[in-house]
């Protein structure tokens, strides 16, 4: 699948994903992409946050690729069984651990637990060994329960600005190859 055959929908996390972030970088390149924005980006509320993300899926024109960070993947997840119109697939970075007390901030546990029902749809986890807000092995489990792709990013911290990772080129060759396997039809 070509980005000009789909509607691509960056899903940030908790408190949004600023300039530096490689989401933005992204969607600033890509033609097709727009962010899905969050009323409250520094408060989430899970039913909020679900049904703005089933509101962009649901209006767009072309098939669906999600690209989530962090708290927008458990975000997409909650939402796949409100999805009217089709997604060729998902790439999920840095995966939080919902469902953990000692993460922090407390209040992501409302985004808890991960429904853990196979998805629908092709889908990658990038998950980092060193991420502060996830366990590896957190991210492994449920990518075997969805059926994702678990792609082991090292020790990469959460995948984001902080972590160095703004430009994240080979992000962007990952994220090129999974297109090519997805199906607009």
């Amino acid at each position: 699948m070509k980005v000009s055959e789909a509607d691509i929908l960056i899903v940030p996390g908790y408190t949004n994903s600023g300039p530096d972030h490689w989401q933005t970088r992204w969607e600033q390149k890509l033609k097709t992409a727009r962010r899905v924005e969050q009323e409250a980006w520094s408060k989430p509320v899970r039913e909020d946050w679900v049904k703005r993300m089933v509101e962009e899926v649901n209006a767009s024109e072309k098939p669906v690729v999600i690209v989530a960070h962090s708290l927008g993947i458990p975000t997409a997840i909650h939402a796949i069984p409100e999805f009217k119109k089709k997604v060729a697939g998902a790439f999920f970075v840095a995966p939080p651990e919902v469902d953990n007390p000692k993460i922090r901030p407390k209040h992501l546990m409302t985004f808890g637990p991960y429904p853990r029902s196979p998805l629908p749809f092709p889908s990658m986890t990038v998950a980092s060994r060193n991420d502060p807000f996830g366990s590896f092995e957190h991210a492994g489990d449920i990518a075997n329960a969805w059926g994702s792709y678990l792609l082991d990013a090292g020790e990469s911290g959460h995948i984001n600005a902080e972590s160095g990772h703004g430009p994240w080129p080979e992000g962007t060759m990952v994220f090129a190859e999974f297109m090519k396997h997805l199906k607009a039809d």
